[in-house]
């Protein structure tokens, strides 16, 4: 993960909290009159709890501004951990991740982080009236980050659920896909032991269409695709890829 796509899970975490805090319970009194000949007679009156969301537009540069400056102001460590970061650093996997998702941040790892935010930040969320005090920023921030850094370090799927309903080349979704192993089987012995990959990446797979599983096969060795064309991505930063899935994505079935 790149500290960009970190930046776009920490931004919908963040999002969702500030959106579920600035969606406030307006109270009305309605009040029931019945007419008694000429004269009106209050018969009945109850307490009518509406909600009142802010102007969508307004709130969504508002979310920006504060992800941005949050985000920024974390430890270089924070904003680009990753499943394959932790495995590899065991001082990053004791620092932020908890023994279980419910779990929050070591206090002083929270305060440490909240340190360094910009006053900015705490000032906004508490003029927005998200908190209720400055002081709260921490307690507002916790959830926030333990979300994110769950998502970000949580282990890749199981292959079987990751499957698509279209071809991940060609984007066609009315034919048969087959799984395409983006670390060929038939290398990961040498893939191990020359280090290119750690193991829990060797079963990663793309769904394509046959056409397009066996263009990729033509298009590189199992060595190649291993060390070079890993992920469906790379594959299409290929010219030759793009060109290929352009054509094929306009052959249909013939009618039968």
């Amino acid at each position: 993960m790149t500290s960009h796509e970190n930046y776009t899970v920490f931004r919908e975490c963040l999002s969702s909290a500030i959106v579920a805090r600035s969606e406030k319970p307006k109270t009305k009194r309605r009040t029931k009159v019945k007419r008694n000949g000429r004269k009106e007679v209050t018969v009945a009156s109850s307490e009518v709890v509406t909600t009142e969301r802010a102007n969508p537009e307004e709130l969504a540069e508002f979310i920006d501004f504060i992800a941005s400056e949050t985000f920024t102001s974390f430890p270089e460590d924070l904003q680009t951990i990753s499943y394959a970061a932790v495995q590899h650093d065991s001082n990053l996997a004791q620092t932020y991740v908890p023994p279980d998702k419910d779990t929050p941040l070591e206090p002083a790892v929270l305060e440490s982080i909240c340190s360094v935010t910009p006053v900015e930040v705490i000032d906004s969320l508490f003029v927005y009236g998200l908190m209720a005090d400055r002081a709260d920023f921490s307690e507002f921030i916790s959830p926030v980050l333990s979300e994110f850094i769950s998502s970000m370090t949580s282990a890749p799927p199981v292959w079987a659920t990751t499957r698509t309903d279209a071809c991940e080349i060609c984007d066609r979704d009315w034919i048969p896909l087959s799984y395409h192993h983006l670390i060929p089987r038939g290398v990961h012995a040498k893939v191990l032991k020359k280090g290119w990959h750690d193991e829990w990446m060797l079963n990663s797979v793309a769904w394509l269409c046959r056409a397009c599983h066996s263009f990729v096969h033509r298009m590189a060795t199992n060595e190649e695709l291993a060390r070079e064309w890993f992920t469906v991505d790379r594959i299409m930063e290929r010219e030759d890829v793009r060109d290929w899935a352009k054509w094929v994505s306009r052959v249909r079935w013939k009618a039968t």
